[in-house]
């Protein structure tokens, strides 16, 4: 494992309380990684504190968890990318358990898996968290069938080549759901680490808003679905239109054969709308189908180049 370097990646935002343990931490259990905390915008000396337990700390001026790993992406240079949050909630004993099967070539992320345990459920007090993290998991299963332990944790490594090729689209805490979802949805190599999850220390206080962030989370779960997923996106939205269109309709179809007469002329046209509305649905679905398949071969072709770039800096 010393051959090969390893990122330590923590972004933070106001963490001064924890950012010092989080550091010392991962130094005593990984100490051939370079640890970075990348401090945004923070108004109580985190990125000071970082600094003098020996962190290499930057500035990311953009508000946001998904700003702050967009940069962190561009940025750092490794063979793994050992992602966590800076609130001392991930133990650092089980970063190598979750390095190991990036650094031998045995997965492309790692997930830390608070759930399965029953440690989450435990230690979090905050309401709805738990339904939420249910609810996204749901989804995800639904959508491209497969079941993730746990879809939000903040604590998972990941390969060069997953890292480099990823598009970050989200500006918050939307990021670890956009990584779960672009790893299943192009096929990446996903292994669950189960790990022991404690709730944040007595004064540390938590940046995400369960509603307003939860509810960007599911939007962006819509948003990646109709762009890696248009053909079965917009055949549901046909599905939802035909359903109204045939609901109006249907009635006065059969009026017409018993009567020869068309009485509810604008619930016709309404109908009429509805099915046209359908057609260009799945139209607009068979269009931008064939769009992210040539954007999924491009983007294939880049992982390739990728990979091959990788391999005289592993040898």
């Amino acid at each position: 494992m010393n051959s090969k370097k390893i990122a330590v990646i923590i972004p933070c935002y106001n963490e001064a309380l924890t950012i010092a343990k989080v550091v010392d931490d991962f130094h005593r259990e990984l100490p051939e990684a370079t640890v970075y905390v990348y401090d945004n915008n923070s108004s109580d000396g985190t990125a000071q504190i970082a600094r003098k337990h020996g962190a290499t700390v930057k500035l990311e001026p953009h508000q946001g968890k998904g700003n702050v790993c967009r940069q962190m992406f561009r940025d750092i240079e490794a063979d793994c990318y050992l992602m966590v949050d800076g609130d001392d909630t991930y133990p650092a004993e089980s970063a190598r358990a979750l390095c190991k099967p990036i650094l031998a070539g045995e997965a492309d992320m790692t997930v830390g898996d608070r759930l399965s345990n029953g440690t989450y459920a435990e230690e979090n007090k905050r309401a709805f968290h738990g339904f939420g993290n249910n609810l996204v998991r749901s989804m995800i299963k639904w959508i491209y069938d497969y079941s993730f332990d746990d879809v939000m944790t903040g604590y998972r490594a990941m390969s060069r080549p997953f890292v480099k090729t990823f598009p970050v689209l989200s500006e918050g805490f939307q990021i670890e759901t956009e990584l779960s979802i672009h790893a299943v949805d192009h096929r990446w190599r996903i292994k669950d680490v189960p790990i022991e999850y404690r709730d944040r220390p007595a004064g540390s206080e938590s940046k995400l808003n369960t509603v307003s962030d939860g509810i960007r989370v599911i939007a962006m779960i819509g948003t990646l679905f109709k762009d890696y997923r248009p053909l079965k996106f917009f055949s549901l939205v046909a599905l939802i239109f035909a359903a109204i269109g045939l609901a109006l309709g249907i009635p006065i179809v059969t009026e017409y054969f018993a009567t020869g007469l068309v009485p509810r002329f604008p619930t016709a046209m309404l109908a009429a709308a509805f099915m046209f509305l359908c057609g260009l649905s799945l139209a607009t679905g068979f269009i931008l189908d064939s769009v992210a398949k040539v954007e999924r071969k491009q983007w294939e072709l880049r992982v390739y180049e990728e990979i091959k770039n990788q391999e005289p800096r592993l040898r």
